[in-house]
């Protein structure tokens, strides 16, 4: 019988002790006492808990004795249980019993200790008794061919997966195809294994071209899943990487009717990122077409606007249609908490048509947007990424004064967002603008010291302006 049967159950229920019989957990109810002598006595005898009887002096009273001392002795009895409970699970948590626990393994050739240990990546599975001593001797100096038979083991396992990992890196063409023909059985496991998938994407990075296309090949029929497994979407953004042009056509086709899916998945839209990234245009067209109709649902997505920003970046033949539509949608995007991020990605990196067309729809309302905290950013990017024309335009509408005497520039340094448009503005406006708008903001620099959010913009003109003088 396994010593930790004996254990089983204790402290699971505040009124049971678990009481070792013919192999199985008994139970001892404290709330039936009756005739407890009689029916314990010889159960209890042959525990730990047989000391705790023996050496009391005291019997439990027949039904004519008094309730009250009945009641006493009882509680009496239960708290000294309770006692004698946590003292075996002391003893519980201070002893080994799995080492004298061993049972030859059906997968490994090596004996499997029972882990008793807390460590989240042990998963509460046995171990080998090759992988236990390799986790505890830190002094040997193991090799590759020393885990021979226990390599899909050591894959699953946070100390071995990391050792296996750095020896692929080093290792000759022998000792990577020795590790290789025991992990292919189960390398779809190992893909979305919390350790193992790093083995796999190490074959990826230091395998050989057939290695890659073995891996590649049990993958087909599964990218899918994979792509939506938060390990195994490391594994097919990393083969998307180092695999044949051929194989990644077939791999990433499987995807073709769940491109949204993945798209707004947070595992999948990673792998629809990389694809773009790396596969050739005329392999991912379908990724493009699923778009479609699409733009500012997924723009406005946390995962998607990630996507539409890649596709911008690497398909620059095939996003105009895309783009068109993006445009349609410029002002509410510019004020989408994602959908900012979209805008301010076609002010940094699109042509100058698709530039100015943003910045033609932010004109007339700087001031509104400049106060809002997404739009903020974009009109920032307006003014560093416009023309001279275009950020003369935007100079000219905040410094307009209004019929009470202010101006949109004057509430812009006061306002919490609005203040760093201002700031960038002084930062990339040429000399005759920047002195355009030092003089319009000079005459107001007292009254705007009492807001919090000018304070440090009119310290640093204060600063600018005393320097000038000098």
């Amino acid at each position: 019988m396994n010593d930790l049967s004996l254990y089983n159950g204790i402290g699971s229920n505040s009124n049971k002790l678990a009481v070792p019989g013919s192999g199985i957990n008994s139970a001892f109810d404290y709330n039936n006492f009756s005739g407890i002598n009689d029916q314990y006595s010889n159960k209890l005898g042959t525990s730990p808990q047989s000391n705790f009887f023996n050496n009391q002096n005291m019997n439990i009273g027949s039904p004519s004795t008094s309730t009250k001392n009945n009641i006493d002795k009882i509680m009496l009895i239960r708290k000294q249980l309770l006692l004698q409970e946590q003292m075996l699970q002391r003893e519980l948590a201070n002893s080994n019993y799995g080492k004298s626990n061993q049972v030859s393994s059906p997968v490994v050739s090596s004996p499997i200790v029972h882990n008793q240990s807390n460590n989240n990546d042990s998963n509460h599975t046995p171990r080998s008794a090759l992988l236990e001593e390799f986790r505890n001797n830190k002094l040997k100096k193991y090799e590759l061919k020393d885990i021979i038979g226990n390599i899909v083991e050591f894959s699953g396992d946070q100390h071995g997966s990391r050792f296996i990992q750095q020896k692929l890196e080093t290792a000759n063409n022998e000792d990577k195809q020795m590790v290789f023909d025991e992990i292919k059985q189960k390398a779809l496991h190992l893909m979305t294994d919390v350790f193992g998938n790093y083995v796999i994407q190490k074959f990826f990075e230091y395998g050989s071209a057939s290695q890659k296309a073995v891996l590649a090949k049990i993958m087909e029929g599964h990218v899918l899943s994979l792509s939506l497994q938060m390990y195994g979407c490391r594994v097919v953004q990393k083969a998307l990487e180092h695999i044949q042009e051929e194989q990644q056509a077939k791999l990433i086709k499987e995807l073709d009717g769940s491109v949204l899916k993945c798209v707004k998945d947070q595992n999948g839209n990673h792998v629809i990122q990389k694809a773009i990234e790396r596969v050739a245009p005329e392999h991912i067209q379908f990724i493009i077409d699923a778009f479609h109709g699409q733009v500012y649902s997924l723009a406005t997505h946390p995962y998607g606007c990630r996507v539409i920003q890649r596709i911008f970046e690497n398909c620059t033949n095939e996003h105009e249609s895309l783009l068109e539509e993006l445009h349609h949608y410029t002002f509410n995007l510019i004020q989408d908490q994602y959908g900012n991020y979209v805008i301010q990605h076609v002010l940094e990196h699109g042509k100058p048509e698709d530039k100015s067309l943003v910045i033609s729809k932010v004109i007339g309302q700087i001031l509104i947007l400049s106060k809002h905290k997404f739009a903020s950013n974009v009109i920032e990017k307006c003014v560093t990424n416009g023309t001279r024309e275009e950020r003369q335009k935007m100079i000219d509408e905040v410094i307009q004064i209004k019929s009470d005497g202010s101006s949109d520039l004057i509430n812009m340094m006061k306002d919490q967002f609005a203040n760093y448009v201002v700031q960038k503005m002084l930062d990339v406006v040429d000399k005759d603008q920047h002195d355009l708008l030092i003089s319009k903001i000079k005459p107001h620099l007292q009254s705007l010291k009492k807001y919090t959010y000018g304070k440090h913009l009119i310290q640093r003109l204060e600063l600018e302006i005393n320097s000038n003088r000098e």
